[in-house]
């Protein structure tokens, strides 16, 4: 395309060169004239001598110009000749080109005048070729084929098919199909060029319509298949007539329920066959819905019976689109025996109903008595529930009164046992020390154990449903049972996904702990795994140790009190029945799953919670301060806990003063002096109580001294109490080493 658009420049470079020659021809003539006519006006041989001086001079500078004009004139025929070469290899590459492509191809110039196609063009009409030619217009080359009929458009009204083509030709913004007189398809697409021009491509798609016309007559068929197999399935008997009352397609239950012979062709061919059978040969009672309906008219449906077999149909009737009829048959004889059964059945219940209702009548006398008899028995039975609320009532305050009274004693114990711990003892007295100590140990769990049965039993625990990630729970798990372990000679390992769960998280922590606990007591060798893992929607915590394992009719018996398999073990007999208990009042199911010799694992379910902001906690760091010189207030109404407290912090090292409340306290404060911390019991003399004390003491300083409160009452209500205050608890019994982590913590 660049080749033929060369010719053009150098042919107008080549004009401007020769009509700068004319023009310099002219300026030599004229030159010339006037040193003729110089010479003619004065004679003086000086004048003519400049005169042809400076001729001489202009004819070498228009002669030279004129040479190079010349030369330049050269140069641009020689380039309009290759220039024309080229253009003509190139028109003809093009030629070739629209020859080689197996579609016909036409183009027509701005006048819509014929300039280009080829042979395949000529070959959509093979009559007419000879007739096609430059310089036909579009118009003049439609005539021709509508003349010559062509298109099977033009064969029946040549005028018009030239009308619409021309209409087409004119917009010309892309394709459209025509067929020929011979048959075949073609598929024409115009467009317009840059000039105003139009190129046609025809595209021969005779094939493309055949297979579409058989994938067409493939598909009918498939739909007519498929519609006779739906037809044959159903247990409605069906049959088409055409607008002429033929019959034009049945299913087989038809032939079924009109007991139609196998080859019944012969017998129902028309509308007045049907009509003939089942009037005639059936007996059928129609009533006229069988008669032919006119177009327009509503579907009907009937009931008609036969008198031959005393059978019943539901006869339904369409009317079609092109004037045929549906005619449906359904055998409802069953059906209508079963209503009248059921009528019948009606009929008899409702005798049944009137007898029954005045059997009711006379028992409803009886329900009004009962009624009033059971409105006394629930009057009776609430008061019962009144009582009972008040003796649950009862039962929780004289469960706090009972932990702190029985612990009490157990937490001077304890104390005392620690203070000498402390000291310097001779080998055989350290060994009693060590032997009551893990005693009081033995009592602790007992009554701790025994306190929050009873507190689960009474309903004084309620649990707190947070969402938390269970892994770290399980991680201080692990570290608090990792020396038990190790001292048992065990494999102990915990098997955590960062899982966010709904529960109670002390609760929970106890359950585990229960199961961990026991599955460290019963194992000799081997090991203890915790794995946690979803299952389900849910999370399913499991504790499996290598123990003895438990047999299946023992399994139900450990979760009751003080049942223990093996009567060796130090346990009581209590932990799994406070799993059952706060499983049970947490809604997480437990399994056990054991085999004798196998081992055993524990295993409780709890729902998935929505996770929060996953911020690790972070620990207090606390400075490891030495416990001598620390000035540390007691306040607690027993003696002996005054005592206890006293040899166990003097042994630290610590200053101790010791009052009974605050009156006390505030007396025993020498000169105002305050203490560097405080630890007060919360149940005191009179109904006083700790934080009141704390509280109090700190306004009698004038200074927030850092304040732990001891307490055997290990109920919500006191921990949230003084959460509020933002007052640690320590529960009792105390031991001595948590009394020293929390000092360490509250002095940090």
């Amino acid at each position: 395309m660049n080749d033929l658009g060369a010719a053009p420049d150098l042919q107008a470079q080549t004009d401007a060169l020769q009509a700068e020659l004319r023009k310099l021809r002219r300026i030599n003539d004229v030159l010339m004239e006037r040193v003729e006519r110089s010479t003619d006006m004065s004679s003086n041989a000086f004048s003519m001598f400049e005169t042809a001086i400076a001729l001489e001079a202009k004819v070498r500078d228009r002669t030279l110009q004129l040479e190079d004009a010349l030369r330049r004139l050269a140069l641009a025929n020689t380039a309009l000749a290759d220039a024309h070469a080229q253009a003509n290899a190139a028109q003809m590459r093009l030629r070739d080109a629209i020859e080689s492509i197996n579609e016909g191809f036409v183009l027509f110039d701005a006048d819509d005048r014929l300039v280009l196609y080829n042979e395949a063009y000529l070959g959509f009409w093979p009559q007419v070729a000879e007739q096609i030619g430059e310089p036909l217009t579009f118009e003049d080359i439609a005539r021709i084929v509508a003349q010559n009929q062509q298109p099977a458009g033009a064969q029946v009204a040549p005028d018009r098919w030239v009308s619409d083509r021309l209409a087409r030709h004119s917009i010309a913004n892309g394709g459209h199909v025509q067929r020929l007189a011979d048959g075949r398809w073609i598929q024409i697409n115009e467009l317009r060029t840059s000039e105003g021009g139009i190129v046609g491509i025809y595209t021969d798609i005779t094939e493309a319509k055949a297979e579409d016309a058989r994938a067409r007559a493939r598909e009918l068929a498939e739909h007519n298949i498929m519609l006779q197999a739906t037809l044959d399935n159903l247990s409605e008997g069906v049959c088409l007539f055409d607008g002429l009352g033929h019959l034009a397609t049945w299913n087989d239950a038809l032939r079924r329920l009109l007991r139609l012979p196998d080859d019944f062709m012969g017998v129902l061919e028309t509308h007045a066959d049907l009509l003939h059978w089942c009037r005639d040969t059936m007996g059928m009672d129609d009533q006229g819905w069988l008669d032919w309906q006119h177009q327009g008219q509503a579907d009907q449906a009937a009931i008609c019976s036969c008198a031959r077999d005393n059978r019943h149909f539901e006869l339904r009737s369409r009317v079609m689109g092109d004037g045929g009829r549906v005619f449906g048959f359904t055998d409802v004889t069953d059906m209508l025996r079963a209503q009248a059964s059921l009528q019948e059945t009606a009929e008899m219940l409702d005798r049944r109903v009137s007898e029954r209702t005045m059997e009711l009548v006379r028992l409803n006398g009886q329900l009004e008595e009962e009624v009033a008899e059971r409105r006394t028995i629930e009057a009776e039975l609430t008061e019962a529930k009144i009582a009972a609320e008040k003796a649950n009532l009862s039962k929780t305050r004289f469960l706090a009164a009972a932990s702190h009274d029985l612990l009490q004693p157990l937490n001077a114990a304890r104390l005392f046992v620690a203070a000498l711990g402390d000291r310097r003892l001779a080998l055989p007295t350290r060994a009693l020390v060590n032997q009551t100590s893990i005693a009081l140990d033995s009592v602790e769990e007992l009554l701790e154990a025994l306190l929050e049965i009873s507190r689960l039993d009474a309903g004084a625990i309620q649990p707190e449903v947070t969402s938390f990630r269970i892994d770290r729970l399980l991680r201080k798990l692990h570290v608090e049972f990792a020396p038990m372990a190790k001292a048992a000679g065990l494999a102990f390992t915990v098997d955590a996904q960062p899982i966010w769960v709904e529960s109670d998280q002390r609760l929970l922590r106890r359950i585990l702990q229960n199961f961990i606990s026991n599955a460290l007591r019963y194992t000799s060798q081997g090991a203890v795994t915790v794995v946690c893992r979803c299952a389900d929607g849910k999370a399913e915590i499991s504790v499996a140790d290598s123990g003895p394992g438990i047999a299946p009719e023992q399994q139900e018996f450990i979760f009751e009190e003080f049942r223990r398999l093996d009567t060796r073990s130090p346990g009581k007999g209590l932990g799994l029945a406070i799993v059952r208990r706060a499983s049970d009042m947490l809604g997480h199911p437990i399994s056990l799953h054991s085999e004798p010799g196998r081992g055993a694992t524990f295993s409780i379910s709890l729902p998935l919670g929505a996770e929060q902001q996953d911020e690790e906690p972070q620990g207090i760091e606390a400075r490891d301060r030495s416990m001598r010189g620390l000035s540390v207030l007691v306040i607690d109404n027993e003696r002996q806990i005054q005592t206890g407290m006293v040899n166990l912090l003097t042994g630290w090292g610590c200053r101790v003063v010791v009052a009974d409340g605050f009156d006390q306290a505030a007396a025993r404060s020498h000169d105002g002096a305050r203490p560097d911390v405080m630890l007060v019991d919360y149940h005191l003399n009179d109904g006083e109580t700790g934080n009141d004390v704390v509280a109090r003491l700190r306004a009698h300083f004038s200074a927030s001294v850092p304040a732990i409160i001891i307490s055997a009452d290990r109920g919500e209500a006191l921990k949230n109490q003084l959460a509020a205050s933002d007052i640690p608890l320590l529960n009792k019994p105390v031991k001595p080493a948590q009394l020293r982590a929390l000092l360490r913590m509250v002095l940090a």
